[in-house]
């Protein structure tokens, strides 16, 4: 009789599971579970054991998605904004140094302080003398980051990863048909990869990097050449790391990214910067207009802006090693682009590359 009365409510009232929370606590476990794998199989390469392509299946890919990422990469973006105070900087960018392997002699600024908020830090820039562009190749590394996968392009399918491919229409999406892009006058008939190439005798080629959280996040104009067309697909944000790479089929095309079109010396050339998780927004130095992770999009939407106009015939002419644009953190570059018969990629799959480095030449 001296024990206090307990008042309980109906279970009902007191735990509500709400369709959201169920998605965001079990994609969110997935996703976790996903990353784990991807430490074992990163483990077993480093070994030199080969593993197994396994892909995800159609259900796994829905449960990756439900992860609210673009929430969340926009709240992550919002956080890089908030400045920090003097004291917290160095412990902040230490613990992040640390963590991902970031090398700060290369920065132009080396003192921590200095970089007020962690976008800054994302952004910082190199000495002049720490990436020295090629001039012996004809086409050099846009950015730092790790060599995916690079060669020819065949039956219109691009390799992500070894063994991994997606659809070369899909991800570079309809032709464009405008006079001022110089694009092959193939009968329609012809294949998309045909049509792509202006040159009778040349070949398509791409090249994938995977920039890490740690890398020089800017990236630059590959080569000489001149850009005709802008096309900006928003889409997902999940992790293009390798592992997750590896799993989903057609990734690059589930993710949001831009897609800039144009022209070198050997016809066709275009790269592509690839979103993913927690990258607030992808940048282009020289569009104004562009914006990216917006809060509402249409599924399966693109949108399309010409550089050529009366004013302006030549497009944007873009110099090798001149700035192009950022990431806010980690992602991929896609390059894919004409060259003769004879052109030879200087890459090995896997291997880590600095920008201003040589990818190939003829």
């Amino acid at each position: 009789t001296d024990r206090k009365k307990l008042h309980t409510a109906p279970v009902g009232q007191v735990f509500r599971l709400r369709p959201l929370h169920v998605l965001i606590a079990t994609g969110g476990g997935y996703a976790g579970y996903r990353k784990y794998e991807d430490y074992k199989v990163e483990q077993l390469e480093k070994r030199g054991i080969e593993v197994p392509v396994k892909l995800a299946s159609e259900w796994e890919v829905a449960l990756y998605k439900s992860v609210p990422t673009r929430l969340l990469s926009r709240a992550w973006g919002r956080l890089n904004q908030v400045e920090l105070p003097t004291w917290l900087r160095k412990p902040v960018y230490s613990l992040y140094i640390w963590t991902f392997g970031v090398n700060m002699k290369e920065a132009a600024v080396e003192d921590l302080h200095h970089y007020r908020n962690l976008s800054e830090f994302f952004r910082r820039k190199l000495k002049p003398q720490a990436r020295p562009v090629c001039c012996l190749h004809s086409v050099i590394s846009p950015s730092d980051g790790k060599i995916l996968n690079f060669g020819q392009v065949k039956n219109c399918e691009v390799e992500q990863v070894k063994g991994v491919t997606y659809s070369l229409e899909s991800f570079l999406g309809p032709r464009i048909y405008t006079e001022e892009l110089h694009f092959s006058q193939a009968p329609p008939g012809n294949s998309f990869q045909q049509q792509l190439v202006t040159k009778e005798g040349n070949e398509l080629y791409h090249c994938v990097i995977y920039l890490a959280p740690g890398d020089y996040h800017c990236f630059h104009s590959p080569t000489d050449w001149r850009v005709s067309h802008r096309r900006h697909f928003p889409g997902s944000l999940m992790s293009v790391n390798p592992g997750v790479a590896r799993w989903i089929k057609e990734l690059f095309c589930h993710n949001e990214r831009v897609v800039l079109t144009g022209d070198w010396k050997h016809g066709f050339f275009s790269l592509t910067a690839v979103g993913a998780t927690n990258v607030g927004s992808i940048r282009i130095y020289f569009d104004r207009d562009l914006h990216t992770n917006s809060p509402r999009y249409s599924k399966g939407s693109y949108n399309d802006f010409s550089f050529i106009s009366n004013n302006n015939k030549e497009g944007i002419p873009m110099r090798k090693g001149e700035h192009l644009g950022e990431f806010n953190l980690g992602s991929t570059i896609v390059l894919i682009f004409e060259a003769p018969k004879d052109f030879k990629f200087h890459l090995k799959a896997g291997q880590k590359i600095h920008f201003g480095e040589a990818l190939g030449s003829l």
